[in-house]
């Protein structure tokens, strides 16, 4: 249904297939590269700015660096956190570019956002996979939840700084390199 929606601004020509690749890849790197650094994190930007500029591209290059994903580090609860979480985050700023949303704090504060639903959302995958949907499911939640607060708040404090200052002036030059490539 997504594709269809946006199916008369899609071309699969060797421009636009190169074009997902190297944005999967530079996903994968740029996580990689950081991976020392507990959550601090490039791969929100990079899903952001590939939504925000490549549009249903860089959606579709999400899903692939999803794939990447446990090929590397095999399979684990997270998994299911990533396939629901870094598209959507790509859909979500494609989406604010279609509606023509390019303010700075409006572009962060969803960022923010966003990121907040990557801690709720993990702990509650988490939750229901080690513990069960039981009746102690609400605390549980809450205990994993406490548990991963500090690696939340790195990951929110990178992308509070990350965002103001980097995501307009990238996706600037992201704009001149699409203009370039005539997709």
């Amino acid at each position: 249904m997504l594709l269809k929606l946006f199916e008369n601004n899609i071309k699969f020509n060797a421009r636009s297939v190169a074009l997902v690749g190297i944005m999967a890849a530079t996903l994968e790197c740029g996580k990689l590269a950081l991976s020392f650094l507990p959550n601090i994190e490039v791969v929100t930007l990079l899903c952001a700015l590939y939504g925000y500029v490549f549009g249903i591209y860089g959606v579709i290059a999400t899903v692939i660096f999803v794939c990447i994903e446990p090929l590397i580090y095999g399979i684990g609860s997270w998994i299911l956190t990533y396939i629901i979480y870094w598209p959507l985050v790509a859909l979500v700023f494609l989406l604010l570019r279609k509606k023509g949303v390019n303010s700075r704090i409006l572009l962060t504060l969803t960022a923010l956002g966003l990121t907040v639903l990557f801690g709720v959302l993990s702990s509650l995958i988490d939750t229901a996979f080690y513990l069960g949907i039981n009746e102690n499911y609400l605390p549980n939640f809450c205990l994993y939840y406490v548990r991963g607060l500090v690696f939340y708040l790195v990951q929110l404090a990178t992308n509070g700084v990350v965002f103001p200052t980097l995501f307009l002036f990238l996706a600037k030059k992201l704009e001149q390199i699409k203009s370039t490539l005539r997709l």
